[in-house]
């Protein structure tokens, strides 16, 4: 059975950093790229960032480009995004997403069940 568990969320001032974490088990992580998706409530989905099985391939999109990064460890099975220069914008919860492809499709199969960020002063 396939689960991600998310962590790393909480509360943040404006300009603040966290680090999200996205641990992997029942499939073999280093075989498929992976996502970080987020929606803020009572809105829909915003794909966030995304990184190809091996890391070579990165994607973010526009809205966090420059100040988010997406990684991974293979050998612990997890994946990472940290989060800098926070705005209230990015208030959200924050869901890993396993793609169904190794490159990227995207292709969304497995999802966590989230992790919530707040960004408030």
């Amino acid at each position: 059975e396939v689960q991600l568990v998310e962590s790393g969320g909480g509360l943040a001032q404006p300009g603040g950093s966290l680090r999200l974490s996205c641990e992997a088990s029942g499939f073999t992580f280093a075989d498929y790229a992976m996502n970080w998706v987020r929606q803020v409530p009572g809105q829909g989905l915003e794909w966030v960032a995304a990184m190809s099985w091996n890391g070579v391939l990165i994607y973010y999109s526009q809205s966090v480009r420059g100040r988010f990064t997406i990684s991974r460890d293979n050998a612990k099975n997890t994946l990472y995004l940290q989060m800098n220069s926070l705005s209230s914008e990015d208030t959200a919860v924050y869901y890993c997403a396993k793609d169904n492809d190794r490159s990227w499709g995207p292709d969304f199969g497995s999802w966590g069940r989230g992790t919530q960020v707040a960004v408030s002063s």
